[in-house]
């Protein structure tokens, strides 16, 4: 499984391993919930040095979402203007990113309904985040990393300066470059 975790570390996260993203996600396939336990100790303990973090958002079945992040950029996503209001309609008191972070684990905890809300959590414009839920994902102007509601020129530039990272990233990667070396280094709080 550690090999898969590098893989899925560069395939999906390479972004926030890059700092030019707070987070994104992957879903791990595991044989056991103790091995992925292990498995996100160990990568925090490498990790979290260099200001990034792990986190299990689900376990179900032989399948698990797993959160990477920066907490100061997440701290700066969840601070800016109407974060606070957006995530008050999902049960969510407070904008700290502890606290913050464990109502989405209990969201997907409760397996009611795809808290959408993530959208904000993996840094994604509000406006596309709100959009997507208000269109229930029809209706977008385009897509890529996510559906895109709001300032389609601008998503588009991102877009593309997420493939090119991921790009770079999974070369180094295949030519013997660690993802610990390939992690910038950044505030670890």
């Amino acid at each position: 499984m550690a090999e898969n975790i590098e893989r899925y570390l560069i395939e999906h996260c390479s972004p926030t391993l890059a700092s030019v993203k707070a987070a994104n996600l992957f879903n791990a396939v595991i044989e056991d919930d103790q091995e992925l336990a292990e498995q996100v100790k160990q990568w925090n303990r490498l990790m979290n040095p260099k200001g990034v973090k792990l986190l299990v958002l689900r376990n179900h079945g032989r399948r698990a979402l797993v959160y990477v992040y920066r907490e100061k950029k997440l701290q700066e996503k969840l601070d800016e203007s109407g974060v606070a209001g957006f995530l008050e309609k999902y049960g969510y008191t407070s904008t700290d990113a502890g606290y913050a972070l464990n109502r989405l684990v209990e969201r997907f905890s409760r397996q009611e309904e795809f808290p959408h809300e993530i959208g904000i959590f993996l840094d994604y414009p509000l406006g596309d985040v709100i959009g997507f839920i208000k269109n229930s994902g029809q209706n977008y102007k385009c897509a890529g990393c996510w559906k895109v509601y709001c300032n389609e020129c601008e998503t588009m530039k991102l877009f593309h300066k997420y493939r090119k990272c991921r790009n770079i990233y999974r070369s180094l990667w295949q030519n013997g470059r660690s993802v610990v070396q390939l992690t910038v280094a950044g505030a670890s709080a």
